[in-house]
Order: C-alpha cells, then sequence, then structure tokens
C-alpha cells in the first residue's frame, strides 16, 4: 500500500526497535467513530453494547431504544460518518495525499477491532486515527486511545501495527467556523422575528459528562485538572472564538442596522449540557439545556439560539434530545427557537481534518488555533483523562507504556507499534 511521508518505511518483518527512530509515515487514514444501529434490529443490541458493565437494566434501554425507533430505527451517525470519510477522502486525494481512509466503530459495525485487522492483513501496519470528537476528556478522547490499545490486543497486533492518533482540534478554525456561520443565520432569523439582543440568549450545549470525570480531563503535569477541567475550559474557549467570529458583521455590522436593531453588541451566551446518564446521584455537569431555557423565559428573554458546538455532526443526541426534546421545552415556555448545524461535512471541517492529518506527515508550522489556550501536543500529555474505573491499555499518549504494564509486553514491542515514544508537540 502506499505509504505518505515515510523515508524509508519499514517492511512489516523488520527489527521492531528499529522502527521507532522513523518519521511518521502512514499506510492509511483511520476514521474513528462511536457508531450506531443500522435499523430496528440494531437498536438493543447497540445499546447493551454501549452499557456493558454498567448494571443498566433492559427496561431503561427499551426506554432510550424508543428515540431510535421514532426516526425509523437507524441513527444518523453512520451515513454521517460514511459521508465524512468519502470527503476526507477526496481532500487528502486533492492535496496529492494517496492514503485510504477507513472507517471504525467502536460500539457497532464496522467494529474498530475487525478494520484494523483487516487493514493489517492488507499490508497497512501504520494507520492514523482521525476521531469524531473534538475535546479532551475520557468519553471523548482517552477512550478511544483505549479502543485502539484494544484493537492491537485483541487483533494480537502489538509490535506489528502502530496506531497513531491527531491532537484534539476544539480550537481549529474549520470546526468553529461553520458554527459561527450558523449563528449570524440564526441571529439573523432572529432578527427577521423582531427580536432584539436583549431579548435573545445563545446557549452552546455539549454532553454532559460526570464532574469527577470533568475534574480530571486534560493533564494533571499540565495543570488542567480541578474546576471542570480542560472539558469544560475548551468548551469556554470555542464558544467564545464562536462569539468574536461572529461579532462583527453582526448585531453592530451593516446588516444589524439595516435591520432596525437598537441593542447594543451580542446576546448574551453560556455553556449548558445536554444527555446526561447514569445514576441520579451521581454528580454530572449542570446546567442541563432544558433546565436552561427554562430560565432564560422565566427571565423574560422571547428567544433561544442553540449552537452544537460539543458535536461534529447531526447525530441521535443533537436530533433527538435538541429537535425534540428542548424543542418542545422551548415551545411550552413560549420561546422563540433556532438550532444552529453540526460541521458535518462542510468543506471547511473536512479540511480541518484533513490539516490534522497533514501535521503528521511533514513537519510544518503550528497551524492558526482560535480562542488563546496552547495548542494540544500531537501525543496526549502524562496523567491524561486518567479512566476512573481501571487502567486499560492505550496508545498515542505520552505515558501510554505504563498503561500496558503486568501484561507482559517487552518494550521494544511496545515501542514497534509506536507504545512509549514521545511525538514531538
Amino acid at each position: 500500500m502506499t505509504t505518505a511521508g515515510a523515508d524509508g518505511h519499514c517492511p512489516s518483518g523488520a527489527e521492531p526497535a528499529a522502527r521507532t527512530a522513523e518519521p511518521a509515515g502512514y499506510d492509511a487514514v483511520l476514521l474513528v467513530g462511536f457508531g450506531g444501529p443500522d435499523g430496528p434490529e440494531d437498536v438493543m443490541p447497540f445499546l447493551r453494547t454501549v452499557t456493558r458493565g454498567r448494571g443498566v437494566p433492559d427496561e431503561r434501554l427499551a426506554e432510550v431504544a424508543q428515540h431510535y425507533l421514532a426516526v425509523g430505527g437507524a441513527s444518523p451517525i453512520n451515513a454521517q460518518n460514511r459521508a465524512l470519510r468519502a470527503a476526507l477522502a477526496a481532500e487528502l486525494g486533492h492535496r496529492g495525499v494517496e492514503l485510504p481512509v477507513l472507517w471504525g466503530n467502536r460500539n457497532g459495525a464496522p467494529y474498530l477491532t475487525e478494520v484494523v485487522s483487516q487493514a493489517a492483513g492488507a499490508g497497512a501496519t501504520r494507520l492514523l486515527a482521525v476521531t469524531t470528537s473534538a475535546y479532551s476528556s475520557y468519553s471523548s478522547c482517552r477512550q478511544y486511545r483505549e479502543d485502539l490499545g484494544r484493537a492491537l490486543l485483541e487483533g494480537g497486533l502489538v509490535g506489528r501495527v502502530r496506531l497513531d492518533k491527531v491532537r484534539p482540534y476544539f480550537d481549529h478554525p474549520g470546526f468553529l467556523g461553520p458554527f459561527a456561520d450558523g449563528l449570524r443565520t440564526a441571529i439573523a432569523a432572529a432578527i427577521a422575528a423582531g427580536i432584539t439582543a436583549e431579548q435573545l440568549q445563545i446557549l452552546f450545549t455539549t454532553h454532559s459528562i460526570p464532574d469527577a470525570m470533568a475534574d480530571t480531563s486534560g493533564s494533571g503535569v499540565l495543570g488542567e485538572h480541578g474546576d471542570g477541567g480542560a472539558y469544560r475550559r475548551q468548551h469556554l474557549t470555542a464558544c467564545a472564538a464562536v462569539m468574536t467570529m461572529v461579532e462583527p458583521d453582526t448585531w453592530d455590522g451593516a446588516r444589524g442596522r439595516d435591520q432596525g436593531v437598537t441593542g447594543p453588541g451580542l446576546p448574551a451566551w453560556q455553556l449548558v449540557y445536554q444527555s446526561r446518564s447514569g445514576a441520579p446521584a451521581t454528580p454530572w455537569l449542570e446546567p442541563d439545556i432544558n433546565d436552561a431555557i427554562t430560565t432564560v423565559a422565566a427571565a423574560g428573554r422571547r428567544g433561544v439560539v442553540v449552537v452544537p458546538i460539543g458535536f461534529v455532526s447531526d447525530h441521535m443526541e443533537v436530533v433527538w434530545d435538541l429537535d425534540n426534546e428542548s424543542a418542545r421545552t422551548a415551545a411550552a415556555a413560549g420561546l422563540w427557537f433556532h438550532r444552529v448545524q453540526t460541521p458535518g461535512t462542510d468543506p471547511r471541517f473536512v479540511a480541518a481534518l484533513a490539516d490534522l492529518v497533514a501535521e503528521r506527515l511533514r513537519p510544518s508550522p503550528a497551524p492558526p488555533s482560535l480562542g488563546g489556550l496552547p495548542r494540544r501536543p500531537d501525543a496526549c500529555p502524562p496523567g491524561c483523562c486518567v479512566n476512573p474505573r481501571e487502567l486499560r491499555p492505550t496508545t498515542a499518549g505520552a505515558d501510554s507504556a505504563s498503561d500496558w504494564s503486568g501484561l507482559g509486553f517487552d518494550s521494544a514491542l511496545l515501542a514497534a507499534s509506536g507504545i512509549g515514544i514521545s511525538v514531538q508537540a
């Protein structure tokens, strides 16, 4: 298979220790997603897979299953990832990067472990993972690194296959730009409906996670733990960056003046959370979006714009939790409601993912980022987004080798899979 960016890619039978000193070159890009059911018959097996080991009864799963069945039983996420895979392959090809783009999921077909094993069988032994999650936390970053580690372990591929991962991309202009455009459109619609800046509230929303998981997101070595951790700070940074992108030409710009806007500045905004699960007694990040909508109405506002800043595509937690549940909450409170689209396959977002791949193929100046936080390193720093329950093997971390302790693998074998090798930020 064609290898891009590798100066002397070693054959699979080469001495493992020799491979670790090579420049990063890859045989394929691996799009890694959460997964979802493709039809009604897949819904309950999918939900059991997602919740395995958590003791969630089938009665509770059956309630959640109704959300999927209400939209035909198929999650939109698989079709969206197929489209994203094709778009990313086309963008890479346009740039002259002749790498196949594979696709594997954590919780549904095509399963990541099977995709990696099939790739290895076809000769692709160096894969670069691009996940469909932009932020740092256990569930949105480290758990995907655990998935990559499990693919090596279960496939018997330690020492034979290297699995790296691109950095979190919450601050990339290509990720945030589509949200800014959508917010401009929403504000224009609010203006047309006669709503002023003072009467409109912008709610940036993301997936809630347990407080303890949030507090240990990012790296303690970098001083990121506590007070919502890197997860909360990265989201707040992304929200502020979007508002900065919108500000010059919306309420105070010519378009706003032409439509008779008298309120100064932009509408108020806040970060809210959605789609919580788990035991009611466990604290999760708040406020919940539906509670926030009720509060907005009680404060005398007339409208709300929901920006799903935590998501890359319009999957079930967007089209059901927001377009159904939150929209109904707003309607019951008498509020005008508009939900901004996610990036999906917007060319800017696809280009951003291609940028992340390019960073790992050819050394180049750091790409632009928005918001002021330091650029995330290519390899997750030590102690990043710790697993709250148990230690599991990972890849793509500066301290990943320690996650394999006690499993009996020689350090040279781990190094051949890129485990324990620090990647330059």
